[in-house]
């Protein structure tokens, strides 16, 4: 399997992909750095990895989707998430890192996929 570091969102609530969710990649550190700015797809992937095999590289990271607004788009109130984040570690600029995310207005849970 080529390197390379993506996401999708399942909303839990309905019991599909949360497409159209805005989600951030962040680059944290002593000076954070917004890497790219996505949004999922009718699959709740992204049309292409964040990082592919060229672009892969180790550090830490933070993934900030915009929960809030994915319901509300939705006519579902949110009113205890706003946007959740989930730091992770790229330590294998060779591996493959898949983080997912299971929502709902009122919890999420996340893991290392493959």
């Amino acid at each position: 399997m080529a390197a390379k570091l993506s996401t999708h969102v399942l909303d839990l609530v309905i019991g599909q992909p949360a497409a159209e969710m805005t989600i951030e990649l962040w680059q944290t550190g002593a000076t954070p750095k917004l890497l790219k700015t996505v949004t999922t797809n009718d699959d709740g992937r992204t049309d292409a990895p964040l990082f592919d095999a060229d672009s892969m590289q180790t550090g830490e990271f933070e993934l900030i989707f915009f929960v809030k607004d994915y319901f509300a788009a939705r006519g579902i109130a949110c009113d205890f998430l706003g946007r959740v984040p989930i730091r992770f570690v790229i330590t294998d600029r060779t591996a493959s890192y898949h983080v997912p995310l299971l929502v709902t207005p009122w919890s999420y849970n996340t893991y290392r996929g493959s």
